[in-house]
């Protein structure tokens, strides 16, 4: 199949707007429980998109979903974001890249973004909510309303959970949070949230407590943004293995194998947010698992 830039699901556009790619962990940290065998086995379908030639180096994407529908533009996670202070990840910290300029290519400005929809508030999701303006952190789509999970606003605070600190997620409360929640743009839910006739919230806790996807049905079409449910192509045969940034690793796998069921029984196209290269793929049900069907690759902005 060839590499589009966006496709059509029903009455929603879909255009997938990528902050960065590259090598981030390797498999073995990042998947400590998932057995090298199974690396090796399916190294075709890996290189080199989700795996590095040579130095077992999982590679993923920072990126957004960028849908138009019901007449707002929606943006479904925010990557990294720049001038960011992540000393946790050195590949994080203090980046400059131009993601706004990406969004310009297809026509978007900030002020154009209706809504944004963070899937759970992990340093890597929420990074474009803000931007450094004259040293203060303001919104970055001034005419939004911003959608995060309640569960993890509070478990992400760090006032409230001092174990934040020294971790993955320190500052991003602070830089990427808490400055959309003063200028009153979030808006928090719980459990399921509509978003319009065509696109819905639903919890899917496990990688933090609030995580969540969202579910697209839209003529007869039928879509799952599947945020950080999969990481690499190798949770669809895997579904057990857990990322080593799983919170609650037992819910996480029942949150996978229940979506992924879904997902088989349906047809829906699956968008997780950091698969590089091929994208987006439909999976099928092998009867004591799972299997990827087909890919449906987006071109890289």
């Amino acid at each position: 199949m060839q590499d589009v830039h966006e496709i059509t699901l029903g009455d929603v556009t879909v255009t997938r707007i990528e902050e960065m790619h590259g090598p981030i962990m390797p498999a073995d940290q990042f998947f400590p429980d998932l057995p090298e065998q199974a690396w090796e086995e399916h190294r075709a379908m890996l290189v080199p998109d989700h795996l590095g030639a040579d130095d077992a180096m999982v590679h993923v994407a920072m990126q957004t979903w960028l849908l138009r529908s019901g007449g707002r533009t929606i943006l479904i996670d925010t990557g990294v974001g720049n001038d960011k202070a992540r000393p946790a990840v050195a590949a994080w910290d203090r980046l400059h890249l131009d993601y706004l300029g990406k969004l310009a290519l297809v026509g978007v400005r900030p002020e154009d973004v209706d809504l944004v929809v963070n899937t759970h508030l992990h340093a890597d999701h929420v990074g474009w909510n803000t931007r450094l303006l004259d040293g203060a952190w303001v919104p970055t789509f001034p005419n939004a309303t911003y959608l995060m999970p309640k569960a993890d606003f509070e478990f992400f605070n760090p006032v409230d959970n001092p174990d934040i600190a020294g971790g993955v997620n320190e500052n991003v409360f602070e830089d990427s949070v808490a400055p959309v929640h003063a200028a009153g743009q979030v808006q928090l839910w719980e459990e399921s949230h509509t978003i319009d006739a065509q696109l819905r919230l639903e919890a899917a806790p496990g990688h933090t407590p609030g995580s969540s996807i969202v579910k697209l049905a839209s003529g007869g079409d039928q879509a799952l943004f599947a945020g950080d449910l999969l990481h690499t192509p190798l949770q669809v045969t895997h579904p057990d293995h857990n990322s080593c940034f799983c919170q609650d690793p037992a819910q996480s796998r029942t949150t996978r194998r229940k979506l992924l069921g879904w997902a088989a029984g349906t047809g829906a196209l699956i968008l997780p947010a950091h698969l590089s290269g091929h994208s987006a793929l439909e999976v099928q049900d092998t009867g004591n698992g799972f299997a990827i069907k087909s890919w449906a690759p987006f071109t890289r902005y």
